[in-house]
């Protein structure tokens, strides 16, 4: 590893200690200590309980539900190892909370996933680790690196097998809304090039869907919905019983990032879903669990990834080599 900065020092934020602990695990680490608890009045206090002099450290920490108390803790954490004197200052951000906001929907509207990448490179962050942002113009807010991971080659992998035992034929991929055709078309891309269909939806009003068209051949498929989050499960509920009238055999959903808000849960329950597949970027708690939802690890993926930038490397032959995997 790289000599300069030892190895690297992995420290975890409240809400992403389990998947930390595995990323640590797959490193041959254990996570470095800090104390991260609340004054009375709700203010965050962190103390870094070793030092990380000249250090390469890394912090892991998604910016989910509480999305403002963790995103505090981001930014307290950078500023404390930026304080400490750490070389360098690594945000790994499985799950990137308002990302949904990058642009003025509308009058007066704030871009408020600029201001947050304007906070976490004042705090001291060096670079930007994250998997499936939601608005891909979010990687120009930041004035620092942002490497950008993508969760379909684990997705992927958990679909190819039941392909590989029919036709690729026998299964189409569905995109939720015109914005995710191009996600679609490639994750259908690593599964044997099976077809896609396109779900036409209109949003009345924020988290609220309503399915209008369907455009593509469901009839006798088996459906594989792909999205990048999946957050009131209203869209997702909705593209399975259009689809299931259309006469799908058989829908399953794959999603990287669970927010599971509102009446996710229920949403999902009372859908023809028979299986919703997700990352563990977001940690689900017990009151989030359902018997349909399969949560597949990231940990060894961003283990891979915090070795390149350790020492360097680049990202793009690490995220090649897992596509190859799938493909092979």
């Amino acid at each position: 590893m790289n000599s300069l900065h030892g190895h690297p020092r992995i420290f975890a934020g409240n809400a992403s200690r389990r998947l930390a602990a595995d990323i640590a695990a797959h490193l041959g680490l254990e996570l470095d200590k800090c104390e991260i608890s609340k004054f009375s009045d709700g203010e965050i206090s962190v103390n870094i309980a070793e030092s990380v002099r000249g250090c390469d450290c890394f912090i892991i920490q998604s910016t989910c539900e509480p999305v403002n108390d963790n995103l505090m803790e981001l930014l307290i954490l950078i500023d404390a190892l930026r304080r400490s004197s750490a070389e360098r200052v690594t945000a790994v951000i499985p799950y990137f909370g308002y990302a949904r906001q990058d642009r003025k929907a509308k009058s007066h509207d704030p871009i408020s996933s600029r201001l947050v990448a304007d906070m976490i490179t004042v705090a001291g962050a060096d670079r930007v680790l994250t998997m499936d942002i939601h608005a891909q113009q979010i990687q120009g807010f930041f004035k620092i690196p942002m490497d950008h991971l993508v969760g379909a080659p684990t997705l992927a992998t958990h679909f190819l097998d039941r392909i590989k035992n029919g036709s690729s034929d026998d299964f189409v991929c569905l995109s939720p809304d015109f914005g995710s055709v191009s996600r679609a078309r490639h994750f259908a891309h690593q599964l044997m090039d099976c077809p896609i269909a396109i779900v036409d939806k209109r949003r009345p009003r924020n988290n609220v869907s309503e399915v209008m068209n369907l455009i593509g051949d469901v009839k006798g498929k088996h459906v594989l919905i792909l999205d990048d989050m999946i957050d009131t499960a209203g869209t997702l509920r909705n593209a399975a019983v259009a689809v299931t009238e259309a006469g799908a055999l058989s829908v399953s959903a794959a999603a990287t990032h669970g927010v599971l808000s509102g009446k996710a849960i229920e949403n999902i329950e009372n859908s023809p879903l028979s299986e919703l597949v997700l990352l563990d970027t977001i940690e689900l708690p017990e009151h989030k669990r359902s018997p349909k939802i399969k949560v597949l690890s990231t940990a060894e993926y961003f283990a891979r990834a915090i070795e390149c930038v350790h020492n360097d490397h680049p990202m793009t032959p690490m995220i090649n080599s897992l596509y190859d995997q799938v493909c092979n």
